[in-house]
Formats: C-alpha cells, sequence, structure tokens
C-alpha cells in the first residue's frame, strides 16, 4: 500500500510560516486594493518578486491553429481605460448598479476553529453572520461589493479574489519559473474543453495520452472535438512511466491512426476512479518521460487536498489529531507545478471538491503564454466566473477565514473524509468476498478502486469481462446499491478489457448507509461468483 506521509523538518515548517507571513506583509506594502467594475486583474502584482528564476519555455508547435488566431476582445481592452477616475463612461454598454434588485446579502458560515461536528457529535460548529452590501466600497466600508460584483467583469477575474488565488497558488505550489500566471475557471470541466481547443486540433491527427482509466466526463469531453485518448498502464500508485516512454518510443503513427501525442491528462492525487495518488518520485519520472517526447501536462487536481494519512485495518478509528497549517503545508505531494522547471504544465485547480461545487469557480495555472491564450478564448466563451460567486468566495476566504483559517478548513476536511474512507474500508472488511475481490486503500481522493478477478467466476472466459461486469452491476442494483461500472472510465473502450473493476465513493453516503451499501454489493457479488 503506497505511503507518502512525511514528517516535515523545523527548517520545513519555518519556511512555510515564514511564506504565510509574508502575504500579509506584502499587502501591507501595497496598500488598499482598489478596482472597480469591469477593473482589468493581472496578477503579477499579487506575486512575490521572483528575479532569480528563468522564464518558462515557449509552447507555439504544441498551440492549436485555432488558439493560434485569436485576437484581444476589443470591448474588453477597453474596459482598461475606466481604471482613471476621472474618466466618465458612454462607450460601455454596463448596465447601472442602481437597477440592480439585490441591496445585501447575508449568509451564515462557521468561524475558522470548529468546522464540523466532532466524532461523537458533541460539539457543534460555531457560525458567523457575514454581510456584503451593494455600495460598500463608496461607503468606505469595503473593497469589493454588490455593484461592482454584479456587472460585467473580465475574463480574467476580479482582482479582489484574484489576490487570494494568486496568493494561494503560490503559497502552495510555488512555480520554478517566473513567468507563472492564473486565470479564472467556470469549473474544472469548462477548462478541460477550453484546454483542448487551445492545444488540439484534429486536422492534425492529435491524440492525448491519459491513464487506462481515466475520468469518463473528461475522455467524453475530448472525443467531441475528435481527439482520440490513449491510456497508459498502471499500477497502485498510478500511471507507469516506463509504459508510457515506451509507448511514446515505438509510436507508429500508421498503426495507431493518429500522430504522436503531444499533450498528457493525468489526475495525481486520490485519481478518479482509481483512487491512486503518484508519489513524489513517481511524478518526477512522468516529468522526465514528458521532458524526453516533449509532452505538455494538463495536471487534473480536484482532490489534492484531501491526502490523508494510511488506512490500518482493524483499528479504532478515533478523531484525528490536531495539526498545524506549516505541518499541512509541508506534508502535501508536491504538484507538478511545483516541480515544472519548463514551463510545460497546465494544472487546474477548482473549490467544487473542497467548497461547494455549485460555485463554478476555478483556476488554472500555467506560463504567461498559455494562460494568455486561454484568456483570450475565454473572452469570447464564459467570459469568465460569475461576479455572485467570485464575491461570496472573496468574502469567506479573503475577508472572513483569511488563508490560514483557509488551510485550517482544508486539514478539517481532511480529517473529516478520512473518517468516511475509514468507514466504507472497514465495511469492505467485513462484508466483501476476498477470495475475488481486491482493492487498495487510498490516501487521497473520494474513491475506492474495487477489483474482482473474472478468472474465479464459474462462467469465465465464456462471457467476456464486460458481460460479467454488468451482470454484477445489474444484480447490485437489484439489491438496492450502486456502484459504477470500471468500463465506463476506460480510456479505449473499443480494446479488451483485461480486468474487472467497480468504483464505490465515501464522499457523501452516511456511516450506516455505507455499511448497507457494501453489505449489498457483496452479496451481489457471491450470488454472481456462486459464493455461499
Amino acid at each position: 500500500m503506497p505511503s507518502f506521509a512525511t514528517h516535515p523538518s523545523d527548517a520545513e515548517l519555518a519556511e512555510k510560516r515564514r511564506l504565510l507571513n509574508g502575504i500579509q506583509e506584502r499587502r501591507d506594502q501595497a496598500g488598499k486594493l482598489v478596482a472597480g467594475v469591469a477593473a482589468a486583474c493581472d496578477v503579477d502584482r499579487f506575486k512575490a518578486p521572483a528575479s532569480d528564476k528563468p522564464n518558462a519555455k515557449r509552447w507555439d508547435s504544441h498551440i492549436s491553429p485555432e488558439s493560434q488566431l485569436r485576437g484581444p476582445c476589443i470591448l474588453k481592452q477597453a474596459a482598461s481605460y475606466m481604471s482613471d477616475p476621472g474618466i466618465v463612461s458612454l462607450g460601455g454598454g454596463l448596465p447601472s448598479s442602481e437597477c440592480f434588485p439585490f441591496y445585501e446579502w447575508s449568509f451564515k458560515v462557521p468561524t475558522a476553529q470548529h468546522f464540523f461536528k466532532d466524532h461523537d457529535e458533541s460539539e457543534t460548529p460555531t457560525v458567523q453572520t457575514v454581510t456584503i452590501g451593494k455600495h460598500d466600497v463608496k461607503a468606505g466600508l469595503s473593497e469589493y461589493d454588490l455593484s461592482i460584483a454584479m456587472n460585467y467583469g473580465q475574463a480574467s477575474g476580479s482582482p479582489q479574489i484574484m489576490r487570494f488565488i494568486t496568493e494561494h497558488t503560490e503559497l502552495l505550489y510555488n512555480p520554478p519559473y517566473a513567468d507563472w500566471k492564473i486565470a479564472p475557471t467556470v469549473g474544472s470541466t469548462g477548462a478541460l474543453e477550453q484546454t483542448i481547443r487551445l492545444l488540439f486540433d484534429r486536422s492534425r491527427g492529435d491524440s492525448v495520452l491519459a491513464e487506462e482509466y481515466s475520468f469518463s466526463t473528461a475522455l467524453e469531453t475530448f472525443l467531441p472535438q475528435g481527439i482520440k485518448p490513449f491510456g497508459v498502464k498502471m499500477d497502485d500508485e498510478g500511471l507507469l512511466p516506463e509504459a508510457m516512454d515506451e509507448m511514446l518510443s515505438s509510436w507508429d503513427e500508421t498503426a495507431r491512426g493518429n500522430r504522436k501525442p503531444h499533450v498528457l491528462y493525468t489526475i495525481p492525487s486520490g485519481q478518479n476512479p482509481t483512487g491512486a495518488t503518484q508519489s513524489l518520485q513517481r511524478r518526477r519520472a512522468i516529468y522526465s518521460v514528458c521532458q524526453k517526447h516533449d509532452i505538455f501536462i494538463i495536471e487534473d487536481e480536484p482532490y489534492y487536498f484531501i491526502q490523508m494519512p494510511p488506512y490500518l485495518p482493524n483499528e479504532t478509528h478515533g478523531v484525528q489529531a490536531s495539526e498545524d497549517v506549516e505541518s499541512f503545508l509541508a506534508g502535501l505531494v508536491p504538484s507538478y507545478l511545483s516541480i515544472d522547471i519548463d514551463g510545460r504544465v497546465l494544472r487546474m485547480d477548482s473549490f467544487s471538491k473542497v467548497l461547494v461545487p455549485g460555485s463554478r469557480l476555478g483556476w488554472v495555472t500555467a506560463s504567461a503564454q498559455i494562460i494568455e491564450r486561454f484568456l483570450r478564448h475565454a473572452e469570447v466563451a464564459n467570459q469568465g466566473p460569475n461576479g455572485m460567486s467570485q464575491i461570496m468566495l472573496w468574502k469567506l476566504l479573503d475577508q472572513t477565514w483569511g488563508h490560514e483559517g483557509y488551510l485550517k478548513w482544508l486539514i478539517a476536511l481532511k480529517n473529516a473524509y478520512t473518517q468516511k474512507r475509514n468507514t466504507l474500508l472497514d465495511a469492505c472488511e467485513k462484508f466483501l468476498p476476498k477470495s475475488v475481490v481486491s482493492w487498495t486503500p487510498p490516501t487521497s481522493g473520494m474513491f475506492l478502486w474495487l477489483k474482482c478477478d473474472p478468472l474465479q467466476h464459474p462462467e469465465y472466459p465464456a462471457p467476456p469481462i464486460e458481460d460479467i461486469e454488468g451482470e454484477i452491476f445489474d444484480q447490485a442494483i437489484k439489491t438496492g446499491v450502486r456502484c459504477a461500472r470500471g468500463t465506463w472510465f476506460r480510456a479505449e473502450p473499443d480494446t479488451p478489457a483485461d480486468g474487472m473493476f467497480f468504483r464505490a465513493t465515501y464522499a457523501s453516503a452516511t456511516a450506516e448507509a455505507m455499511g448497507t451499501a457494501i453489505q449489498r454489493f457483496g452479496e451481489a457479488i457471491r450470488r454472481s461468483y456462486q459464493i455461499e
């Protein structure tokens, strides 16, 4: 079972504290942030000085002809003149905030101390009420208000929330090149669609590498664009760099029907659907293969902060010991972005799995060249996330919790999901027939990958693996439980399956419901395998 738990040194902990303190120091030096309606946002103003870092490589050969043709949106560019307080604008189609039917929002949020109920539910979370008014900026009460957030904005996002996200990105990942930038997204699925349009062209016969089992929605996003996914073999740590290198080194365009891939799409932490997490050593090895074959990396990391301690079967799982933010930061497996000396990584982050999916707010981080192309597309497509989500999350993250409070939230979230994972795994230990079902306890994410041995099935090989899997799925539905079929996630579904899998999640079901579900799933497997 892979375990990536680390014991950070005193020097590492001190460095994390220094970085945290440096955020507020830079804010104090910069002074009050002034940014009104449709204000342009350049995230470089929020970054720490990086004079000792090189710039990223250029990626002209990887960018699609469609993306190369995109010019700036004239009307969006013209909004930059609004930064002059003496300008009276008759040139923009911005509605008057006086006509907006919202005057004030108030909502209750947990304080940055007790986010969840204790395991024994003896202590409930403490909450506070926060309020956003329409004209808080004019009244001198805030640097962001509803009159700004509810109007049109820029594809580059509001400077207020983008300042927080830029600081968070630098604190967590600190890319080793100077000209990195970020752009807001309407969630990672939308970000992936834009990235595909930026990097791929069906007329070139482009294809993409992915794990042999990958996020089905991502695969369904590639295919309509005419981009064929090719699956790379995996083990318990995810994608195998040796298999990827061998595939690329022996690539035959005629036999494959596509030109050699120039992009890798990967979910390194708590991979969906397998739950696998790549160690730092594995990430470095994959990055080295990408350098060898000049592969650009799309790093999709919705589960990055749900990195959990190893599961220990047959033990009582109590409340997690308290953890300070420095230890949490130092203990995370580094992102591809953190080892990206070339600028060959586009990392996709999202608040969906760690705050609320309905916000439809995330961001991508990449080199300035890639982000500039990404924004040119956003300007004429979604025009960036909606202002209501931006101001709500800004009020929560920047004004209420702050960076340290948000990190404490992530620690509490990780602990909550650790308890959920342990509950599901305890049920598997109790109810699943280990003679035919095996699994590797996940150390990140929300998913458990159950492997059923088709060789033990009494009817194999007469029915193919897909049919046996379907029969177990149908039997489970009749029994009253649904797990996702492994074939739904195959990168190359037109090739013969060489294994039988089911994906279970511990994300939302209660402890009692998880026990019932696994018991029912075990019954469906026993019935199919004719196990007494």
